[in-house]
């Protein structure tokens, strides 16, 4: 692979498993290095794969191209600066960091050294969901889109005492595939988050948000992770109403439509993580810009804030609110 983009990636616990494989099956990219602060656990992940680990990017002396940050959401921040700092362009996890504070910081840093800071939405890559998202456009000016997301998972640990699991801890991936699907941001948030009284959580495991996005247009999130039973897919059930007809995706494979549009035709591209990879590499080779990259995508992480913040308050949250307090 000569002309592959070489990668350190920064992470090695079960997500950083799981990107270690789709690094090793790209013919894109190369792995130069692993780095973890717990470095024995770096060295048994970087095993099957036969490359050098260090505990920081700054203690791996290898020749790279790219960062891939595999790391848990509070060390984005710090990691994804270091890269950058160091003159390497950066693939981060979601979500580009705990806070909207933070990610403005990163995207400073991105512009200051002219880095690319691309964060992994990996559900954009499903093919069902692309042409869900062709589908769509294809009906038109856009009035509605809603969301259910029903699951009853067990997590156990953080998740059952976090004050909002649902909205903190998921709903970002139903949020930013909003965004995508109308090919704009919101402009405000009207939310209520509630726990139903046989929840196994200690926090708000259900919400019902409205979001106002700036054609008009409309966003319903209705979500639970304590709704066993006829559960949804992980990805939640679509429906977009638009002035031409309507297009339903169940999540997973799925597709229907009505309207004076043609048939339906999934692609054959590479999926979730690989699709999020291949499309970093793409831009750094190319020149263009992600979809979402950071100063984008920081407003996936705005609508999570604004929806949090609706739901304590029992109040209408305008979006701009949550960036302009995020650089007080």
């Amino acid at each position: 692979m000569s002309n592959a983009i070489r990668v350190v990636q920064v992470g090695a616990g079960a997500m950083g498993q799981a990107w270690l494989r789709a690094i090793d099956a790209s013919p894109d990219v190369e792995l130069a290095g692993l780095v973890d602060l717990d470095v024995e656990v770096a060295r048994a992940a970087a095993t099957p794969y036969d490359v050098p680990v260090a505990a920081t990017l700054s203690q791996l002396d290898v020749p790279a191209d790219a960062v891939v940050n595999v790391t848990v959401p509070p060390a984005h921040r710090p990691v994804s600066v270091e890269a950058m700092r160091l003159g390497l362009p950066v693939l981060c996890e979601k979500p580009i960091a705990p806070t909207v504070a933070e990610a403005l910081e990163m995207i400073r840093v991105s512009a200051e050294t002219g880095q690319l800071l691309m964060i992994s939405q990996s559900r954009r890559y499903y093919n069902a969901f692309i042409e869900f998202r062709r589908l769509a456009g294809a009906l038109g000016t856009i009035g509605l889109v809603s969301c259910e997301f029903l699951k009853a998972p067990r997590f156990g640990g953080f998740r059952d005492e976090m004050a909002e699991p649902l909205l903190v801890d998921m709903a970002i991936h139903q949020f930013d595939a909003a965004r995508a699907l109308l090919g704009e941001d919101p402009l405000s948030v009207y939310c209520e988050s509630y726990n139903p009284p046989w929840s196994w959580y200690d926090g708000n495991a259900a919400a019902n948000a409205v979001f106002e996005f700036a054609s008009g247009a409309r966003f319903v999130f209705n979500g639970s992770w304590c709704s066993p039973g006829l559960e949804t897919s992980w990805n939640g059930s679509w429906r977009v109403s638009a002035e031409h007809g309507s297009a339903t995706w169940d999540g997973d494979h799925a597709l229907a439509v009505e309207g004076p549009i043609g048939g339906i035709e999934l692609g054959d591209e590479p999926e979730e993580l690989a699709g999020s990879l291949r499309e970093f590499v793409h831009c750094l080779r190319t020149g263009e810009t992600p979809g979402t990259e950071a100063s984008r995508n920081v407003h996936s992480l705005a609508m999570v804030e604004a929806a949090v913040l609706s739901a304590t308050e029992r109040r209408r949250v305008v979006i701009a609110e949550i960036l302009a307090a995020a650089t007080a």
